[in-house]
């Protein structure tokens, strides 16, 4: 188990990371970067330069630092540790933002204690704003200075204010029609967020996130800061979301009841 020395150092560190990721990616954005397709997916996913050579500079930092820490990153896969913590790299969430010059991508950073993850760091070192996680609270740290984090107040679907990166993520006829139903019950949508829009509910300006298909580096930072500021992540089923796959945040536990009673009948974990 963690002490709150280890937190305390762990987490500067993963700040330390986020910094040497913005020096490789931040000079990419609205370059004309050249863009890759991955091999082996049929629809169009993504990939550039800034995505690897990121990744690649948060790895050589840990390898440094702590050897004995595992790795588990998008772009270079998993290299196991003996320590029992793993850090969970996606050095560009929201590469379509990235490469349409939108500035919703971040730099995903989380440590995962070999239980669930503990520390998780969202970085979008365009706007500077960096989204902190960690036991005893999450903060924003950004143009206004260091501002704690706290969820909304939300307990009604019909009140809620959702946000989804985009509905075409949802393939299966029981996700499309479950996500229809909220959102002909909630107040307002917004699409195309990415985890800046995992960010916002923390910060208390959306109130539930609803999505599919996920990876666990797509998902593990965003847990602690959404959880430390009141929020809950699970899957669809109300389970473990660490994993990725079906992933529903909420400002709060009504909320997150209220939407479960929906989802749930296309729960597929």
């Amino acid at each position: 188990m963690l002490s709150p020395q280890d937190i305390d150092e762990l987490a500067t560190f993963a700040l330390e990371l986020a910094d040497a990721a913005a020096a490789v990616t931040l000079p990419h954005f609205r370059s004309g970067l050249a863009v890759d397709h991955k091999e082996g997916k049929h629809a169009f996913d993504p990939v550039t330069a800034a995505d690897r050579d990121g990744e690649e500079a948060i790895r050589k930092i840990i390898a440094q630092r702590y050897p004995d820490h595992g790795i588990l990153g998008e772009e270079h896969g998993h290299e196991a540790g003996r320590s029992g913590l793993t850090w969970v790299l996606d050095p560009i969430d929201g590469t379509r933002s990235f490469i349409s010059g939108v500035p919703l991508w971040g730099t995903l950073i989380a440590l995962n204690d070999g239980e669930r993850p503990v520390i998780g760091v969202m970085d979008q070192p365009y706007i500077g704003e960096r989204f902190v996680g960690r036991p005893g609270g999450s903060e924003l740290i950004g143009p206004m200075g260091t501002l704690p984090l706290k969820t909304s107040a939300c307990t009604k679907l019909e009140e809620a204010l959702i946000g989804n990166t985009d509905p075409a993520m949802f393939h299966l006829d029981d996700e499309k029609a479950a996500f229809r139903e909220i959102s002909s019950k909630a107040r307002l949508r917004r699409f195309g967020g990415d985890c800046y829009f995992y960010c916002l509910l923390a910060a208390g300006t959306l109130d539930l996130v609803i999505e599919s298909g996920l990876q666990p580096y797509d998902i593990q930072a965003l847990i602690p800061v959404i959880e430390n500021a009141g929020g809950i992540v699970t899957s669809w089923s109300g389970g473990d979301a660490q994993e990725g796959g079906q992933v529903v945040a909420a400002a709060n536990y009504e909320l997150h009841e209220a939407a479960l009673k929906i989802l749930g009948q296309a729960a597929n974990d």
